[in-house]
């Protein structure tokens, strides 16, 4: 009966523990999409942004989980989007975010790609799902010229993001060995 007690006081502690890292991994994503916000950086071209929210989507599928870093960006683009944005970008933040997941996840299981390569994959992969939904929205394949920059966007905001969780990883690593 201790053992029961044990096992479930465990539990309870390390369900406690998981809950507080979704929340910090949470408002660190809303910070970062809020810091965004303020950046006066425009490409020119709408859509494209830095993505510096997705440091802590990549981090959290690498620490936490697929399902973990899914659930994640589903609540910070529900939340960026009503608080910096409009219902569309939620939409296609969420597109985008699903479809970038689902390839870094098969992506990280394969094992035969960096951080980085997830990364990037994960930027191209993101801009895709959106310019889809963009597609289907409009209903018409002529956004489809838009293509070439998406990738090259996602490829190099995809390449920063992930030598950053890189960088992260390594601060992270020495700090569990404490």
């Amino acid at each position: 009966m201790m053992q029961l007690q044990d096992r479930n006081q465990k539990h309870r502690r390390d369900w406690g523990r998981q809950s507080a890292y979704f929340g910090m991994f949470l408002a660190l994503s809303l910070i970062f999409s809020y810091v965004e916000t303020l950046i006066p950086i425009s490409f020119g071209i709408p859509g494209i942004k830095l993505g510096l929210a997705n440091i802590v989507t990549v981090t959290a599928l690498y620490y936490a989980g697929t399902k973990e870093a899914f659930v994640l960006a589903i609540l910070r683009n529900i939340l960026t989007g009503f608080l910096f944005g409009n219902l569309f970008a939620i939409f296609y933040s969420i597109a985008g975010s699903c479809f970038s997941i689902l390839i870094m996840h098969l992506l990280k299981k394969r094992g035969s790609f960096s951080v980085i390569g997830v990364s990037i994959a994960g930027g191209v992969f993101h801009n895709i799902g959106q310019l889809l939904v963009a597609m289907l929205v409009v209903e018409s394949l002529s956004i489809s010229y838009y293509m070439p920059v998406l990738l090259t966007a996602g490829i190099l905001t995809g390449a920063v993001i992930g030598l950053l969780v890189q960088r992260l990883q390594r601060y992270l690593q020495k700090g569990q060995t404490r």
